[in-house]
């Protein structure tokens, strides 16, 4: 089997993930997923859709991530990862998809506007 890519974007962050026939490693910049997410329910959102469709001993995965922070970097894997899967079993479409890993999460922050401390927030009003 091939390498096959998938791409997944979540607020800032993009990651490029390649799965090709293996043991089951995942590595995340060179390094093991684990030790690049250290925090448990993070290393949980990377390995989701792998654990969904029964295939985390089948595949090697290669990711190279870059841009925003810890859990929207993890959250792009995800999306990188099920898109992938879905290039190389059609099958897995249905489940993935009824999970909504398939679907790209749109929100990110919005931007400050001139006059505010922040984008909606309002200084103090004094009445007189």
């Amino acid at each position: 089997m091939e390498m096959i890519n998938g791409l997944g974007r979540r607020k800032a962050a993009v990651a490029r993930v390649y799965v090709r026939q293996g043991e089951g490693k995942i590595q995340v910049n060179g390094k093991d997923y684990k030790d690049y997410f250290p925090v448990l329910h993070i290393q949980g959102k990377v390995v989701e859709p792998l654990n969904l469709v029964e295939v985390q001993s089948i595949y090697d995965i290669k990711v190279n991530v870059k841009g925003g922070g810890v859990k929207g970097q993890a959250e792009a894997v995800r999306l990188g990862i099920a898109r992938a899967l879905c290039k190389i079993n059609e099958e897995f479409r249905e489940p993935l998809k009824a999970e909504k890993m398939l679907m790209r999460d749109p929100r990110s922050v919005e931007r400050k506007k001139y006059g505010k401390p922040k984008a909606r927030k309002s200084f103090q009003f004094s009445k007189r």
